[in-house]
């Protein structure tokens, strides 16, 4: 099993370029089935997530070539099944997308039970009503969902709460059904934003994605022949700037979107860090020890959940005492154990986590519970003294592409090792 080692602690100093967002391209993939023709995607993160997605739109009778490690043409002309492969659909969190999106094309589905980190409680019920609302029959049943509909007519949708899966997987099912569809109270991402606009290039007529009503004109196909590049990834870009302050370091951010990061720009300016906004970068600097803050973890353009544990490890370095609320997944603190074998001093309650900075962190051997918990073990291995050693990573590249040469390239010692004897060549070199 795969593992990162990393010593520290290292200023992070230069230039790093983000991919096109993880959130995004697991939307876009299978919003592919929707067209009956062939499309290019680029700008497509090269991660675990997108390479699962795609075997499952490979099972289903979609023809996929690799132009680049970043760019695919898609041929969707051929879906011969609608059973999408349990083992892999139960695996993978975005998997419900093929719902909507073979609702759309084919009338019927069935996948298995959605899988993905465990963040706690994340029912589809917001899914399945807008589905129903649509004209479909769903069925759960030993781990499996089936989606059936003879016709899908427009309607108007109410979404009880925010959720950006529920918002795109209702989008999807009704670009091809007959009328109009409303969606009330909508996911404002800028995720669901991109998948909108990949639709819209094909042919889809939606509106006001973006903002907290979206409304869908069902159309009768889309055409496909077109070239989409996916958005740069806000928590990928997010995560580095956690880091480059975390580390007192100075780092450029490039092919990023500034407005997609203000939340996390705001509150880093708010504990010391400088940041500067470009066209299309930013840049991050600190040469002291950051303040404290509160933070609340909102839907967008509130401060994103998946970028809460990165925060969290630069709080528990910074000084006075910080909280953190966490209002979207209520097992998003697995990382605080680790954190504390660390070094850190932090306190959950309920959903709030209360954060009493420590002057450093000390090298440990940790697991990475999740994508973004992973993430910010990384980071507190960075500002470490002393070896760490990061266990489970397949969690970290579900998410991010070459993580661990990114951060050599501008100055961290990480390496992805695979056994111990290779965690003692490390410990030798650096030693």
């Amino acid at each position: 099993m795969e593992k990162l080692v990393i010593t520290g602690p290292t200023p992070l100093k230069g230039e790093v370029e983000i991919n096109g967002a993880k959130n995004a391209a697991i939307a876009i993939l299978p919003a592919t089935l929707l067209i009956d023709g062939v499309c290019t995607i680029n700008n497509l993160p090269n991660i675990s997530d997108v390479q699962i997605c795609c075997t499952i739109l490979e099972k289903l009778g979609a023809k996929i070539t690799w132009n680049t490690p970043n760019e695919i043409t898609i041929d969707t002309r051929n879906i011969i099944t609608t059973q999408a492969p349990l083992d892999l659909t139960s695996k993978f969190r975005a998997s419900y997308y093929v719902i909507g999106a073979m609702l759309g094309r084919k009338g019927e589905i069935e996948v298995g039970m959605p899988g993905g980190c465990n963040l706690g409680a994340r029912p589809i019920d917001q899914h399945i009503k807008g589905f129903e609302q649509l004209g479909a029959t769903v069925t759960v049943e030993k781990g499996k969902i089936h989606a059936k509909a003879d016709k899908l007519v427009g309607s108007s949708v109410y979404m009880d709460i925010v959720s950006v899966g529920a918002t795109i997987n209702i989008m999807l099912s009704a670009v091809l059904a007959k009328g109009v569809t409303t969606i009330d109270n909508a996911a404002k991402e800028p995720h669901v934003v991109d998948v909108a606009n990949f639709l819209n290039t094909m042919g889809a007529d939606i509106r006001g994605a973006g903002t907290d009503v979206i409304k869908i004109t069902g159309v009768e196909k889309l055409h496909g022949n077109a070239t989409y590049s996916v958005v740069p990834d806000q928590i990928e870009a997010g995560t580095f700037m956690v880091a480059a302050a975390a580390t007192h370091g100075d780092v450029l951010i490039k092919n990023v979107i500034p407005k997609h990061l203000e939340a996390i720009s705001v509150k880093l300016i708010e504990i010391g860090a400088t940041v500067e906004e470009y066209d299309d970068a930013v840049r991050v600097s600190s040469d002291h020890r950051l303040g404290h803050t509160q933070i609340k973890t909102l839907p967008y353009p509130g401060f994103p959940t998946d970028m809460q544990p990165q925060i969290a490890t630069l709080l528990a370095l910074s000084t006075g005492t910080s909280t953190v609320t966490e209002s979207i997944f209520e097992n998003r603190f697995k990382y605080v154990d680790e954190l504390t074998r660390m070094g850190a001093n932090i306190k959950v309650e309920s959903n709030i986590a209360i954060i009493n900075g420590v002057t450093r962190y000390t090298g440990a051997r940790v697991n990475a519970p999740d994508l973004r918990a992973g993430a910010a073990l990384v980071i507190a291995g960075l500002v470490a003294e002393g070896i760490t050693v990061i266990d489970d990573i397949y969690f970290i590249e579900r998410g991010y592409e070459e993580f661990d040469q990114k951060l050599r390239g501008i100055g961290a010692q990480i390496e992805k090792v695979s056994d111990e004897k290779e965690i003692q060549k490390f410990i030798l070199k650096v030693s």
